[in-house]
Order: C-alpha cells, then sequence, then structure tokens
C-alpha cells in the first residue's frame, strides 16, 4: 500500500512512470495484487470479446466459430474441464461455422442498435420488417434429438421454469432452433401481461399451480435459425420469416406463437404506429433489414444495419439524490451508484422524500466527478459502503417501465432507470412528486390487434 498512496494526485504521465517502474520490479504475483490494488477491487472481469479474440489468435480458430461454441460454456451450473475446454478450441469445419458441442447448444444471439436518428434515414421501409419490440425475456428455444432446451440471452438454462413451454416444445417435430421472447400472456386476451407479472416467475425455481394459472408464459417467434435442413442463419431474413410462417401456422397451443409482421407500406404509418406502443403495451418496433443475415452480436454487414430497435422515449421524472455508493473498477473510488426519490406530497403540505429507484448510469465522467464531491461534502451518515447525503441534487431520470409493488417502500417499480441529466436549474422542492408516477400506472388500458 505504501507504494501505491503516493500515487494518488500525481499528473497521469509521472503516474504511467511509476507504474511502470514498479511492475519491473515486481513477479508476476505482485503485480497481479499491485494491478488489482490500484485498480479499485480484486474481482478480474474481462469482456467476451476480449476472451473470443485471444482464443481465436491463440490457437487460430475462427472468432465467430468460438462465438458459437461458448454459448453455454460459461453457464452457472457449467463445470468447464479440460475435455470441454480442448472440444470448444477444437478444429473446425469451415470458417463460420461450428457443430453444436451438444444437442442443448443454442446459437449466439443477433443484437439490434438503438435507432437514434430518424427512420426514413434507412431507405425505403419496405426494405425493412417491421414488429412489436416486445416487453419480455429475449431466448431461444432449442429442439433436437426429442430434447427440448430453453436458453436465456444471458445463456443460462431456464427451461424447467417455463414448463408449458417446453410442453408445447415437445410436441414439435425437431431439430428447431428458434429466436424470440418469453412473455406472460393468458389464453385469449389482446395482448401480453405487464413485465412486473413475468417477473414474479423469473426467480422461480419451483412453480405452483397458483403461479401457472395466474401468470401463463408464452414463446413468441420472431426467428428460424435451424430446421431439418440444418442452420439457417446465412439465409436472408424474408426467407427465414416465411419458413417460420408455415411452421406456426401449425402451432394450435396458447403457449407458442409466431410475431406478426406489421404490414405498414410507409414511414409515416410505422410512425404512427409507434406512437401507440405503451397503450399497446410493447416497448416500440423493431425493425429488421429483410435481406438480413442472422449475425453474432452486434456484428453489422451492411452500411444501414441490420436490426433496429425503435423504442418509445422514456418516462421521465425529476428525483431528488439521497444515497450514494462508490462503483466498481475503475470508478472504486468515486461515488457513482446513486438512490434517488420523490415527495410524497405536494409543496405546502408536511411532505418527506421517498427512496424509489437505483441508477448508476448517464452521466459522463466530468459530471461524475462533480456530483463524487458534493456527496463527499454533504455526507450525513454512513451505513457500510452507503453514505446519506443532505438532499441537495436533482437529476431526470428515464425509465422503460412501471409497476406497482408491495416489496418497495415507494410502492411502485420503475425498469432500466438512468440518469438522462442533472437538473442545477431547480431546487429539490421542485423535484416531482410519487403521485405522479402512480398517474402512469393508472394510464389507458393495454391494446393490440
Amino acid at each position: 500500500m505504501t507504494r501505491c498512496f503516493p500515487l494518488r494526485g500525481l499528473a497521469p504521465a509521472e503516474q504511467a512512470a511509476r507504474v511502470a517502474a514498479l511492475w519491473g520490479r515486481l513477479d508476476a504475483g505482485g503485480r497481479f495484487v499491485f494491478n488489482k490494488l490500484i485498480t479499485g477491487g480484486f474481482r478480474v472481469g474481462v469482456s467476451r470479446q476480449l476472451v473470443l479474440r485471444a482464443l481465436a489468435a491463440a490457437f487460430a480458430r475462427d472468432e465467430h466459430a468460438l462465438a458459437q461454441r461458448i454459448i453455454g460454456y460459461t453457464a452457472g451450473d457449467a463445470r468447464p474441464d479440460a475435455q470441454a475446454f480442448l472440444a470448444l478450441i477444437g478444429e473446425v469445419a469451415g470458417q463460420g461455422a461450428a457443430q453444436p458441442l451438444s444437442v442443448a447448444q443454442p446459437y449466439p444471439f443477433f443484437l439490434a442498435q438503438p435507432l437514434q436518428q430518424d427512420p426514413a434515414s434507412l431507405g425505403p421501409a419496405g426494405d425493412w420488417l417491421a414488429e412489436w419490440k416486445w416487453d419480455g425475456i429475449r431466448a431461444q428455444l432449442v429442439c433436437r434429438e426429442r430434447t427440448v432446451s430453453l436458453w436465456s440471452r444471458g445463456e443460462e438454462l431456464i427451461t424447467d421454469r417455463f414448463p408449458e413451454v417446453q410442453a408445447a416444445a415437445e410436441a414439435l417435430s425437431g431439430p428447431l432452433v428458434l429466436d424470440g421472447e418469453l412473455l406472460c400472456w393468458q389464453p385469449g386476451a389482446e395482448g401480453p401481461m405487464p413485465f412486473a407479472v413475468l417477473q414474479t416467475r423469473i426467480g422461480r425455481r419451483t412453480l405452483g399451480a397458483k403461479r401457472l394459472r395466474e401468470a401463463p408464459a408464452r414463446f413468441v417467434a420472431y426467428d428460424l435459425l435451424e430446421d431439418g435442413s440444418g442452420d439457417l442463419r446465412a439465409l436472408p431474413l424474408r426467407e427465414r420469416r416465411a419458413r417460420l410462417q408455415a411452421l406456426g401456422a401449425g402451432w394450435k397451443v396458447d403457449a407458442l406463437a409466431v410475431s406478426a409482421r406489421l404490414e405498414v407500406p410507409d414511414w409515416p404509418g410505422l410512425h404512427a404506429l409507434r406512437a401507440e406502443s405503451r397503450t399497446r403495451g410493447v416497448e416500440g418496433l423493431m425493425l429488421k433489414r429483410v435481406l438480413s443475415a442472422y449475425g453474432v452480436g452486434r456484428t453489422r454487414s451492411h452500411p444501414l444495419g441490420d436490426w433496429w430497435k425503435w423504442k418509445v422515449d422514456p418516462w421521465s421524472v425529476d428525483a431528488v439524490l439521497i444515497y450514494a455508493q462508490a462503483g466498481h473498477g475503475r470508478r472504486a473510488s468515486l461515488y457513482t451508484d446513486y438512490t434517488f426519490a420523490l415527495w410524497d406530497g405536494p409543496p405546502g403540505t408536511e411532505r418527506r422524500l421517498v427512496p424509489f429507484a437505483k441508477a448508476y448510469s448517464g452521466l459522463s465522467d466530468d459530471e461524475i466527478r462533480a456530483v463524487d464531491a458534493v456527496i463527499r461534502r454533504t455526507t450525513v451518515e454512513k451505513f457500510g459502503p452507503v453514505r446519506s447525503v443532505t438532499p441537495t441534487l436533482v437529476f431526470e431520470l428515464g425509465f422503460e417501465g412501471i409497476a406497482r409493488s408491495p416489496r418497495h417502500k415507494s410502492g411502485v417499480a420503475v425498469r432500466f432507470p438512468r440518469m438522462l441529466r442533472p437538473r442545477p436549474d431547480k431546487r429539490i422542492e421542485e423535484a416531482d412528486q410519487l403521485a405522479a408516477l402512480l398517474a402512469l400506472i393508472d394510464g389507458p388500458p393495454r391494446l393490440l390487434d
């Protein structure tokens, strides 16, 4: 520690010179501990892409093939051993292709990019397939050799948590791999149930009859990645969807469905449809180039992109920062994780600030340093790693969804909260009231065609 503390406050060039000199005097174990100390944490975090690049370079393998093989390799219940590693890095038959290591293995997920420009810049609307952006859990349904496996995008095997989907898929004639969305959907209903209902099933290993009855699951497929003819990912989306539609025409169960294509001929029509997203219980629209292949991650094979998520603008409120906690990694020395509160009554009444959301993203490094300085000046009390502060800062918070929650002191839970911007122009007395969130929950009913 006597070597670490003097580094604080030095100019970057001087810090770099001293760190390099210390590396030269330490052995491998010493360098590891030293590096973890100066970066503020002992957790070792390496991105998946970096691991794939390293394996591809070390063993002269195709990176895309490794990306497919590694799916499920690091699942929570997996126990990688020497044999599994040798299979992972083994010879690949053809560049960019790899046979699954098991009948349960899914493909790497293809990810959409957020659309922030005018969609008319993408060219004719007819070049794109438009469908609802469902508010559920992205998943792949894998049916091979009479075995059904359901994988989340986080590479977690979740088959046993959705037994109605598993039972419906067991009746399908494989091999099949479907990409789609898990939702809670009552039979005969026009649209899905809120995400909060799905959340009641996510963390449960065992499900009683009451829970299955109150929150029935449905897998809504929007892509076909494999069928009896093999891997279809290189085919254009238009052809994959045609095969999916033909396949889905035979599904007569509530637990399986095909995501409908929105037949709107022009961008003004899609703009109008997107404006109805919240009343329909969806997050916006998905735009997929009809000639696109199914890629890996956020790869782009076309100058205009392949898949875009055109979400509605987030809901937002002005909230007050009341608690703070230090970040991780390079931000471990700064307070970056914040708890925000809203007023439980109108101005002029006896009221208090009620915590309702935590957020840690949305600010620049300079803004974080400025907030960190205020937190250190206004700390009232410490609870382990958490500091309570004198309320002085107002931020505009954005979030994607909202639901009632008896588990939270505020009575509400919001999805994906993040800081949109600081509000130095507002006094804390001008922050929003909790009633504003409750009014959003009690808005118009959701309708779906």
